[in-house]
C-alpha cells in the first residue's frame, strides 16, 4: 500500500489550497477529486470555480455591462444603437474563464508536485483512503494525515424536484442558453439574489419568493432596507413571508402556489430556480464506517483547529461549522497544512468578510447593529452615503452607504457594512483594520486618496465621532 504524508479529499477552494500549502511545506501530498466538466474531463476547483463563485461573477459582469449599455450610457453622452444580446456568446465567455482558472490549478499542482488522484475518496479507517475512479477501479493509500474538504451541494425542496431544464438549482441557472421570459426563484438569499440579478438585467421578469419575513436577515437592517428598495427598482419582485405550497408543471408554464399574510396566491413562470441553501457533502465518505463524529445536520464535528475526533484527520470548509464561504475554506486549509507541519497558525473567524454581488454590491465584516443591540453592547454609529462621495458621483454610481460601528467605551471597530459600488474590494480595508484591533479614530486619521470610493470609509469613521466633513 502506497504511503503519502497528506491526503486531501476534495479539490475545491479549501482542498486544493490545503494541498498546495502542504506541498510547499515539504510534505508529500495527494488530492482526490472526482469532478468532471460537461465534456467529461476531470477538473479541479470544486463548486466555486466550476459552477459557483467564478461563473456566477462572469455572468454578473456580462449582464452588468449589458444593463449599463441599455440604461446608463446615455447619461455619459454615449449612444448605443441596435444593442443586441447573444446569450450563447456570454455563456462561452463564462466557460473560457472557468477553463482558464481550473487549468491554472492543475498547473499549480504540477509545479508543487501535488499528486492529483482522479476519483472518489472514501475513509477506510486507520488513516487509509480508498480511491474509486470513473471506471470503477480502486486503489488504497495510507496517509499520515487526512484533510476532508468535500464541500456542499444545493438543497432541494420536496415540492420542486429538479429536472435540470425548467426547474433548476444554481448550476442550471448558470447555464440558460436564452433569457427566461418569467423566472421564479425560491429563496431570497445570496444565490437567489445574485442569479436573479443576472437574468433581470438581461430582460427576464424575476419574482423571488422568500420564506422569511425579514429581508437578508444576516445583513445590518439599515443596509438591507436600502438593498431591498434598489433591487425592487431594478425589476426584482421580492415577496417576503411567502411559504411554498405546491408546484405544478404544464407544457407551457410552471404554476407556483404559495401562502403569505394575504392568503394563498399563484405565480406563473417559465423557469424556476430553487435556491434554498446548501448541505454538506458528507453522505458517502465512509464516516459511519470509521466512526467520524457528525452533528444532526450532516456537518463534521471539529474543534477550533479543525481536528475531528479521529487522530490525524481534519475537516475544513462547507462541511464544518461556520459560514459556507470559499475564502473561509481556503484559510482553514492553509491553517491545517501549517499545523500539520508543526507551525502555529490562526484563523480569526470574527473578521471573515461576506459579500453579495448584486449591484451595488453588499459587503460586511463583524457585528450588525441588531446583533450588538441583542448582546447589550453599547456602540456608536457612523454612516456616510455614496451620494456625497465625489468619485461615486463622477461615475454616476452613487447608491448606498458605508456604516461603521464602534464600541462606545473604547472606540474599537465592531462592524463595518458597505452597500455601494465595489463594496467587495472596499471591505478589505475594514478587515485589515479590525484584524489589528483598530478604532474608528484610527480609520478617521488615515489619509485616503481623493477622489476615491474609499473616502466614504474615511467619512463614515469621522461620522462615528459626529464630525463628517462632507455631509
Amino acid at each position: 500500500m502506497e504511503e503519502i504524508d497528506v491526503i486531501v479529499i476534495g479539490g475545491g477552494p479549501g482542498g486544493y489550497v490545503a494541498a498546495i500549502r502542504c506541498a510547499q511545506l515539504g510534505l508529500r501530498t495527494a488530492c482526490i477529486d472526482d469532478r468532471v466538466n460537461d465534456h467529461g474531463e476531470a477538473v479541479l476547483g470544486g463548486v466555486c470555480l466550476n459552477v459557483g463563485c467564478i461563473p456566477s461573477k462572469a455572468l454578473l459582469d456580462s449582464s452588468h455591462h449589458f444593463h449599463r449599455a441599455q440604461h446608463e450610457f446615455a447619461v455619459h453622452g454615449i449612444g448605443v444603437k441596435d444593442l443586441t444580446l447573444d446569450v450563447p456568446v456570454m455563456q462561452q465567455r463564462k466557460q473560457d474563464v472557468v477553463r482558464t482558472l481550473t487549468g491554472g490549478i492543475a498547473s499549480l499542482f504540477a509545479k508543487h508536485n501535488v499528486e492529483w488522484l482522479k476519483g472518489r475518496g472514501r475513509l477506510m479507517g486507520d488513516k487509509r483512503v480508498q480511491v474509486t475512479d470513473a471506471k470503477g477501479g480502486q486503489q488504497e493509500f495510507q496517509a499520515q494525515h487526512i484533510i476532508i474538504a468535500t464541500g456542499s451541494s444545493p438543497v432541494g425542496v420536496e415540492e420542486t424536484p429538479f429536472d435540470g431544464e425548467r426547474i433548476v438549482d444554481s448550476t442550471g441557472a448558470l447555464n440558460f442558453e436564452e433569457v427566461p421570459k418569467r423566472l421564479g426563484i425560491i429563496g431570497g438569499g445570496v444565490i437567489g439574489l445574485e442569479l436573479g440579478s443576472v437574468w433581470a438585467r438581461l430582460g427576464s421578469q424575476v419574482t423571488v419568493l422568500a420564506r422569511g419575513e425579514t429581508f437578508l436577515r444576516m445583513v445590518d437592517q439599515q443596509i438591507a432596507h436600502a438593498v431591498h428598495k434598489d433591487l425592487k427598482g431594478q425589476g426584482l419582485d421580492i415577496r417576503l413571508g411567502a411559504k411554498l405550497v405546491s408546484v405544478k408543471t404544464a407544457a407551457k408554464q410552471i404554476t407556483l402556489t404559495y401562502q403569505d399574510t394575504k392568503g394563498e396566491s399563484k405565480l406563473q413562470v417559465d423557469r424556476l430556480l430553487v435556491a434554498t441553501g446548501r448541505s454538506p457533502n458528507t453522505d458517502d465518505i465512509g464516516a459511519e464506517t470509521v466512526g467520524l463524529a457528525m452533528d444532526g445536520k450532516g456537518f463534521i464535528v471539529v474543534d477550533d483547529e479543525c481536528r475531528t475526533n479521529l487522530p490525524g484527520v481534519y475537516a475544513i470548509g462547507d462541511i464544518v461549522r461556520g459560514p459556507m464561504l470559499a475564502h473561509k475554506a481556503s484559510e482553514e486549509g492553509v491553517a491545517v497544512a501549517e499545523r500539520i507541519a508543526g507551525q502555529n497558525p490562526h484563523v480569526n473567524y470574527a473578521v471573515i468578510p461576506s459579500v453579495i454581488y448584486t449591484w451595488p454590491e453588499v459587503a460586511w465584516v463583524g457585528a450588525t447593529s441588531e446583533q450588538l443591540t441583542a448582546q447589550g453592547t453599547a456602540f456608536k454609529t457612523g454612516v456616510f452615503p455614496f451620494l456625497a462621495n465625489g468619485r461615486a458621483r463622477a461615475a454616476h454610481d452613487a447608491h448606498g452607504m458605508v456604516k461603521i460601528l464602534s464600541d462606545a467605551a473604547t472606540d474599537r471597530i465592531l462592524g463595518v457594512h458597505i452597500y455601494g459600488p465595489n463594496a467587495s474590494e472596499l471591505i478589505g480595508e475594514a478587515v485589515v483594520a479590525m484584524e489589528f484591533a483598530a478604532s474608528a479614530e484610527d480609520l478617521a486619521r488615515i489619509v485616503h486618496a481623493h477622489p476615491t470610493l474609499s473616502e466614504a470609509i474615511h467619512e463614515a469613521a469621522l461620522a462615528v465621532d459626529g464630525r463628517p466633513l462632507h455631509i
